[in-house]
């Protein structure tokens, strides 16, 4: 086992480095399917970093900063280490659906992403139909990706598998794989976000994102603090009983690749959890001061954008 103090996942690699990050997902992928397979993830993750960016014609940039490209990449890392070790201990699912369940990590959160035409606030308003926009924007762009009409359906399946107010009963899979890819993909969704070292930090985003979209119960940034953890309870039973605790897989990826024996994910999201808690129940100062890998500029910036014009 590694020394102790490796124990960590963002010391695994540096995981603000999007070329690094995605440089991973490639070589993980290459283990477990062909290279020729992941040229349209390639081209797909081109794509869509030129959509977030504000480079695809009709299509403004991300302006949501939760929701943002850091947050889809870190959403794929997570989707392909669950693929690794799922395909380790079961029969692999077929390389077409592992495939098209990265590709859907890519375009999970594009519903967020305005059109030009809309000049009213920012993308955050669309949160309670992201799900729903991001397949629309899937089935209207799929030969910019040089995605062929045939996987649009299996994508779709992997994408609406997410959604927590679908029933999976009223999804027409194509095979066990496609309901397993999804439950891995919204899996990865949580573990790539609250995962993340900057998460606690990253939740004050969030908060103006909810604010904008009118959703109830958060009147201040401490709200969101203080309902994480409840929050993160009922995660906890997501896991287990929505998608099935595939997110145990990643300790296979984690000991066959690392030869760490542990679930990196979890521990760092307890880890998280811990602090937040740490935090709301300390008064004694300005829970701000407590966040120290908050980027202060841009969420002034965030609460601008977010009030609606």
């Amino acid at each position: 086992m590694k020394d102790k103090k490796m124990l960590q996942l963002s010391r695994l690699l540096s995981e603000n480095d999007a070329k690094t990050v995605f440089n991973e997902v490639e070589r993980v992928y290459w283990l477990n399917y062909s290279a020729s397979s992941y040229l349209l993830v390639k081209r797909c993750y081109k794509e869509i970093t030129r959509l977030f960016k504000g480079g695809i014609a009709g299509y403004k940039a991300c302006n949501t900063e939760y929701h943002d490209l850091a947050h889809t990449i870190d959403s794929m890392l997570a989707a392909i280490r669950l693929l690794d070790g799922y395909n380790m201990t079961n029969e692999h699912i077929s390389e077409t659906v592992g495939r098209n369940c990265l590709i859907a990590a890519l375009f999970h959160d594009t519903g967020y992403i305005q059109e030009d035409s809309d000049g009213q606030g920012t993308g955050a308003k669309h949160i309670a139909r992201h799900l729903e926009r991001s397949i629309k924007f899937l089935e209207k762009n799929h030969e910019l990706f040089s995605i062929d009409a045939g996987d649009i359906d299996s994508i779709r399946n992997i994408l609406l598998t997410t959604g927590s107010d679908v029933d999976e009963g009223s999804i027409r899979y194509n095979s066990q794989d496609e309901i397993t890819a999804g439950k891995i993909l919204g899996s990865a969704n949580l573990l790539g976000q609250m995962a993340q070292r900057e998460y606690l930090e990253k939740l004050l985003f969030l908060y103006y994102e909810y604010r904008e979209a009118n959703i109830p119960g958060f009147d201040t940034e401490f709200d969101i603090l203080r309902k994480t953890v409840d929050f993160y309870e009922n995660v906890k039973i997501k896991f287990a009983e929505k998608y099935d605790s595939v997110h145990k897989y990643s300790r296979h990826h984690f000991k066959a690749r690392y030869d760490i024996d542990g679930d990196l994910y979890f521990e760092a999201i307890d880890k998280n959890i811990a602090y937040l808690q740490r935090i709301i129940d300390d008064a004694t100062t300005n829970f701000r001061s407590k966040l120290k890998r908050g980027d202060w500029m841009s969420l002034e910036k965030a609460k601008l954008q977010h009030q609606v014009q």
